[in-house]
């Protein structure tokens, strides 16, 4: 078989290909050569691709600067690479394309030519996509908890455990509010749990509208129980929060006629600040605000406690917050 008819059949089988292949010539920066299926791929004409440049303007802004700044510099070092971009079509969109480049060097080691395929990679990152969609998706569900859509107890430790640190570091004041809903045992057995689920929903909502601020947490500790992690808060905005919770809860009115406090549904909150020096423990400041926690329902219900000798009534807290 003679060399024409070796290339003849070399061109054929390249041309036959779905991968679009394509040289290059280094000196010049001109294509030497690239295959007609870039025409169905992008929309460009075979012709249309005359120099480095073209290649360059027919890929996305964003990822233009980057691609081409890394293809060049392994091309002049002489190392094989890959590249993802996306290209720009004929008609205004954009198709996804990974190019495998092969550095050709002359006899005397210099870079001559660049030689490679362009694979059309739309389906697969459409693909990657979705799994990275679902994975954020399993991420956001493995934090949440499922009922009442707030964050999970898993979810509040680490919050803690980060926030804790980062008041450490700062020495900037961290505040923490434990809740329970008061005799949600006899709410349950009154109403129904669905009716309870319902409730749990209500609170969680309620929460959220009470502690609104970016880094500002609000999680589900277990059964009926709520927390919030507060960051750079103060005893006293720390209090004017708990207050607006338990304000947000009342305001929701859920009919709560097996309560020995309110006609209407209510609850108790624990509030603890720290400024966490270097041999405090979050376990140990959980425990006391918890405690707080335990006091408000011992002393009543539907009102807060925090650690001050004599305790305070809830009106006489959310009075030094107002102040």
């Amino acid at each position: 078989m003679s060399e024409v008819t070796d290339q003849a059949v070399y061109k054929t089988l390249l041309e036959s290909t779905r991968a679009i292949p394509w040289k290059i010539d280094w000196k010049t920066m001109t294509f030497a050569y690239i295959g007609p299926q870039i025409e169905s791929l992008l929309g460009w004409s075979q012709a249309s691709w005359v120099s480095a440049e073209d290649w360059a303007m027919r890929m996305h802004p964003d990822d233009r600067e980057k691609v081409v700044e890394f293809c060049i510099s392994q091309s002049q070092n002489g190392v094989d690479h890959e590249a993802d971009y996306r290209a720009l079509t004929a008609a205004g969109d954009y198709v996804w394309i990974r190019d495998v480049v092969h550095v050709i060097r002359d006899d005397y080691g210099e870079v001559d030519s660049l030689i490679g395929f362009m694979f059309d990679i739309s389906e697969r990152k459409k693909t990657e996509e979705q799994l990275l969609t679902l994975q954020k998706q399993l991420e956001e569900y493995s934090y949440k908890d499922g009922l009442t859509g707030v964050a999970n107890r898993r979810m509040f430790d680490t919050v803690l455990a980060s926030e804790w640190a980062n008041a450490q570091r700062t020495q900037q004041p961290l505040s923490l509010i434990l809740l329970d809903i008061d005799h949600f045992k006899q709410f349950n057995d009154h109403y129904g749990h669905i009716q309870g689920d319902d409730c749990l929903k209500s609170v969680g909502q309620a929460l959220s509208r009470a502690a609104s601020r970016p880094r500002d947490f609000v999680g589900r500790f277990g059964g009926e129980e709520f927390v919030l992690v507060l960051p750079e808060t103060d005893e006293a905005a720390a209090l004017h929060i708990a207050e607006r919770c338990r304000q947000q809860v009342r305001q929701q009115r859920i009919p709560h006629e097996r309560s020995a406090v309110s006609s209407l549904l209510t609850i108790s909150l624990g509030v603890g600040t720290i400024v966490p020096g270097a041999h405090d423990r979050p376990l140990d400041f959980l425990n006391s605000v918890d405690k707080l926690l335990y006091q408000a329902k011992q002393r009543g219900r539907d009102r807060l406690e925090v650690a001050r000798t004599p305790a305070r009534s809830t009106q006489d807290d959310a009075a030094d917050a107002r102040a």
